[in-house]
């Protein structure tokens, strides 16, 4: 069958509309023009591929109908709202992506398929999941047979065995937290990686993993497109602070929040029940607050919210202590959430803990919750040393990351799986699945691996933030 007219082709730029009355109920919305975001293709660099009828035509559980196989012309709009009165003179075009979904031609004939699936980095709720899914999709929808999971993150490429993956095997593993592939940071070798994705004939590649991750996806990308391998490689966005930009919100979040809820549940306890009690809870963050940000508003019971994206100061007026001072004089006990990279430039360390960094790569954070604590009890013997207080800290970061999914990410994990596999099933590569404004769609990897989710600190959210706590914006005056 002769290779169809490439979906990744640019589309033509919607043509903007003139803004004006049609009748006293309508306006005609004048949209910039809409920019289709170009999607790695193996026909970029291999020409003359055939291609193959998708099986799901044949497949018992589907029944394909009008508008089921997704065409070039399905995008989705990273914007979805405008202001009228400008819309029409904004300065560059929109951009939209590719919508997810199967194709009614693949590039692979399902019986030739060897994939791989690795899981890198740190752990998050859902990694079984997406393993057992993209394992049931690929064996229950495309009659894929060859399927293998590699052990112990990147280095498991080069320096263990694969182990065979199937329906049975994998049945309950979305049951479990972590992963049962085991996974590893750092041992990144470009070249050993791909020799052994070449060597073990694996031609279909899904990697997940957070943002280090997919910025070795990206290398592994590209080596094989330089070695013009018929190689689809895929990366699915792992992490659980949900900062992977682009997206609207990475697997595990929802049962991170879930979690951080009854870590803030206890610390409000404890708080309560004790002299001047002080509940302190450490979240997961690194460089956004978007768990401790959400299971704030989800709680009530918190009175501060610290994280990455805002300053805060200890010492003086509008800062921690005369808050948590008057917090306590009015109710007789405080809760404070901090994420673990908030306060990390206001931390004392010597010059070897600045030099310090992870198998990653990344600095090494020290516990800004062990030291709030510290400060917290020794400025109260300072100010107030004939006066009980308590400081109870918890840090439920193991527990948070190893548990298994909810069912609202168990849903997402599945979601992304098939997608995953549809895309690389159509000869797409380089490439993220993941929710858009709610619909899925295909994002070049590149974009993702480079793209922050970050907490936007002047939007109605912080704001709501700020109006459950009522504590300080921390600004100087």
């Amino acid at each position: 069958m002769p290779h169809p007219e490439p979906e990744h082709k640019q589309l033509s730029p919607i043509n903007p509309i003139e803004l004006h009355d049609d009748d006293d109920d309508e306006l005609i919305l004048s949209l910039s023009p809409v920019k289709l975001q170009r999607l790695p293709h193996l026909t970029d660099y291999l020409s003359q591929l055939p291609t193959h009828n998708n099986p799901l035509e044949h497949n018992p559980f589907y029944h394909p109908s009008d508008g089921f196989y997704i065409t070039p012309s399905d995008v989705i709009l990273r914007q979805i709202v405008y202001d009228l009165p400008a819309a029409g003179a904004s300065s560059g075009p929109s951009s939209a992506f590719h919508r997810a979904g199967p194709r009614r031609h693949i590039l692979f004939e399902p019986s030739s398929i060897k994939a791989a699936i690795v899981t890198c980095g740190g752990l998050c709720p859902g990694m079984n999941t997406v393993v057992r899914e993209l394992v049931l999709a690929l064996w229950d929808l495309y009659g894929v047979r060859q399927i293998f999971g590699i052990k112990a993150g990147y280095r498991g490429f080069y320096s263990t065995n694969p182990i065979q993956l199937d329906p049975k095997l994998v049945h309950n593993w979305h049951k479990n937290g972590g992963t049962v592939l085991e996974t590893s940071r750092g041992g990144f070798d470009l070249h050993k990686i791909v020799d052994a994705i070449q060597n073990r004939g694996y031609n279909q590649v899904y990697i997940i993993g957070g943002d280090g991750t997919m910025r070795g996806a990206v290398e592994i990308f590209h080596e094989i497109c330089r070695r013009k391998l018929k190689i689809g490689v895929t990366g699915i966005p792992k992490t659980v602070d949900n900062d992977v930009g682009i997206i609207d919100k990475s697997f595990g979040f929802q049962t991170a929040v879930e979690m951080a809820q009854q870590a803030i549940n206890a610390a409000h306890v404890e708080a309560e029940s004790a002299v001047n009690g002080i509940g302190l809870v450490k979240l997961m963050g690194r460089s956004t607050g978007h768990i401790a940000l959400h299971a704030t508003l989800s709680s009530r019971d918190v009175d501060c919210c610290l994280i990455p994206e805002t300053e805060f100061y200890l010492e003086g007026k509008g800062g921690l202590f005369e808050f948590m001072e008057q917090r306590l004089r009015e109710n007789g006990h405080a809760v404070l959430v901090v994420a673990e990279g908030a306060g990390q430039d206001i931390i004392p360390r010597n010059e070897a803990q600045k030099q310090e960094r992870d198998e990653s790569g990344n600095p090494v954070f020290l516990d800004v919750g062990q030291w709030l604590k510290s400060e917290l009890k020794n400025w109260w013997s300072r100010d107030h040393p004939n006066e009980l207080v308590t400081v109870k800290y918890i840090d439920p970061t193991y527990m948070i990351r190893a548990v298994p999914a909810n069912a609202t990410d168990n849903l997402y994990c599945t979601l992304l799986a098939h997608s995953a596999i549809h895309g690389v099933m159509a000869g797409y590569t380089g490439f993220v699945p993941g929710p858009i404004n709610g619909n899925y769609a295909y994002i070049p990897v590149e974009e993702v691996a480079k793209a922050k989710n970050v907490v936007n600190t002047r939007d109605h959210k912080w704001a709501w933030v700020r109006s459950v706590t009522s504590q300080p914006d921390f600004n100087r005056t």
